[in-house]
């Protein structure tokens, strides 16, 4: 009987989305136990933790390492540049140094980006929907990964002409009550929380302040379960699905660094009904009926 391939999975956040990319290795033939193994790691939003996981998944001798975010493929990349890595969640491959081109990464990292230039834009836009005369918006970023997303926020509220205040948090445990206290002092008329480790670890206790405060608040779409007004974006367990060709690939002897780097945006948008009744707006109709899926 063949040898089980195996795979090495690290995130920075919950290992939650990872379901879509075991259920894509399924469809592609990959059977857990048959004949591949899995091995799974999650930092749980402490980033400082994922050096220590890197190194663990590289002395299993997997095949092939799949990771979510920039921050993860940093961190496997300085144990192994022999193992292929397969990423998703990474906002500028090149920029951050992950691949000298998207049609040709090169080296042994390739993978799917979600990030989309418009999305912030269209988030905004959204909060207008239910704030009148919206002037002031805070964005929380996590202070452990880079600033490509919050500075793309920022970016497009200033050109709405609306001003941002970007607040960056330190894991593992930020004092939220003091970020709260800041937004409040500054006048932010509403909160976007970016999909990063320690917002998407904390994102219960982040939407619980905010409602507490009558905060409209929008989070990225695997993020509808905190309870948020809004969460709009591609879906992190569609992100991390789109993974497991690349691996089928790789499995199968292709090299990494020839696999181009694709983009993955499946836009949807999930309004909490219940949230608006709470903090007291008023969704529109035609906002409602463009929703994927309304929380009542």
């Amino acid at each position: 009987m063949p040898a089980l391939k195996k795979v090495g999975v690290i995130v920075a956040g919950h290992l939650q989305p990872i379901d879509g990319f075991k259920e894509g290795l399924q469809e592609l033939g990959w059977i857990e136990g048959s004949n591949v193994s899995s091995e799974l790691r999650a930092a749980e939003g402490a980033l400082d933790r994922l050096p220590g996981l890197a190194l663990e998944i590289v002395r299993l001798n997997v095949d092939v390492i799949a990771v979510i975010g920039a921050v993860t493929v940093r961190a496997v990349r300085k144990v192994t540049s022999n193992i292929p890595i397969v990423f998703s969640i990474v906002v500028e491959p090149i920029g951050d140094g992950m691949a000298l081109n998207l049609d040709h990464p090169g080296g042994n990292v390739t993978g799917v980006t979600t990030f989309d230039p418009k999305q912030a834009e269209i988030q905004i836009g959204f909060l207008h929907n239910v704030i009148l005369g919206l002037e002031r918006v805070a964005i929380l970023s996590d202070l452990g990964v880079s600033e490509c997303m919050s500075r793309s926020n920022r970016e497009a509220a200033l050109e709405l002409g609306i001003k941002p205040q970007v607040i960056r948090v330190k894991g593992p445990s930020p004092d939220y009550l003091e970020v709260f206290r800041t937004m409040e002092r500054e006048g932010a008329q509403a909160l976007i929380v970016l999909e990063e480790p320690i917002n998407v670890s904390r994102r219960k206790a982040i939407a619980e302040l905010a409602l507490a405060r009558k905060l409209p608040t929008i989070f990225a779409r695997e993020q509808a379960d905190a309870g948020g007004l809004f969460a709009y974006g591609t879906s992190l367990r569609e992100a991390a699905r789109a993974m497991a060709p690349y691996v089928d690939k790789i499995l199968k002897g292709a090299d990494a660094g020839s696999l181009p780097i694709r983009a993955v945006l499946k836009h949807e948008l999930v309004i909490n009904l219940q949230t608006a009744r709470s903090i007291g707006v008023t969704i529109p109709d035609a906002l409602i009926k463009r929703a994927d899926r309304v929380v009542r």
